[in-house]
């Protein structure tokens, strides 16, 4: 049965939470979970509609952030780690409810997904709007090929891409209506005018091989975030905490520790 928004926590320090990519649910992050509850208190989040939490209509930034900010509004304040679509979520966060937010970990996250004449760090238009229109015809399918093109090129990509399919439908299907309008964020969002105003600590972290949101991107958000620092993970795509765990494990825990 679905919850408002399902939460799953472990561990014992201080509050971090882990918003996942569009499609997907908290399971994606694998052994990212229990390395991380060491030494804090991991909420993983699935997104409305994902997961085991119910749709919400409608699905904006806002009103994700809004709920997500109701949830924790008894927690001390967040180190925000968001992936993809998590990682916009964690932005606007950081720009909506400043003082909630202490730090941010962005990881393969762009402030734009579709490529525009002044930012060619992203996908083009028409990329994105056949995934909009394959979405309507057959999601499943839709879903498995966006899959394959988040590991595509990446080392080790077979074994992440077999992790993320093997997790696909492990808490129930997504709500089809909830991946379009989520979709239709990705589409449509533009947060490159408000970023210089994120000025928590902030770690943002690329694929060097990643189509998606291409390193550009994150190079982009740590040049003009005021605090911000760029690892980028060589031989990694989309998904770097499941292709390269030590890489990707290593700096996070080195920015949570303050080195």
């Amino acid at each position: 049965m679905s919850a408002p928004l399902s939460i799953e926590s472990v561990g014992a320090g201080a509050p971090i939470v882990l918003l996942h990519g569009w499609a997907l649910h908290a399971g994606t992050w694998g052994p990212l979970v229990s390395r991380l509850a060491q030494h804090h208190r991991v909420h993983a989040v699935d997104l409305p509609g994902h997961g085991r939490s119910a749709p919400m209509l409608p699905f904006t930034l806002d009103a994700v952030v809004t709920a997500l900010d109701a949830a924790f509004a008894d927690a001390p304040p967040l180190t925000i780690l968001g992936w993809s679509l998590g990682g916009q979520l964690a932005l606007r966060w950081a720009q909506l409810r400043p003082a909630r937010v202490a730090r941010l970990v962005l990881v393969c996250t762009s402030p734009r997904f579709v490529a525009a004449s002044d930012w060619p760090h992203a996908m083009t238009e028409a990329t994105l709007q056949r995934f909009g229109d394959e979405l309507s015809v057959a999601w499943k399918l839709t879903i498995q090929r966006f899959l394959a093109l988040q590991i595509h090129g990446s080392e080790h990509g077979r074994a992440a891409l077999a992790l993320l399919r093997h997790d696909l439908f492990a808490r129930g299907e997504p709500s089809p209506q909830m991946l379009t309008e989520a979709l239709a964020v990705l589409a449509t969002t533009d947060l490159r005018a408000g970023i210089a105003n994120v000025a928590q600590p902030s770690l943002v972290i690329s694929g060097e091989r990643d189509v998606l949101t291409p390193p550009g991107a994150g190079r982009w958000l740590a040049a003009n975030m005021p605090n911000a620092r760029f690892v980028g993970i060589d031989g990694a795509a989309h998904a770097p905490f499941l292709s390269h765990p030590d890489a990707f494990g290593a700096a996070v825990e080195a920015f949570l520790d303050g080195r």
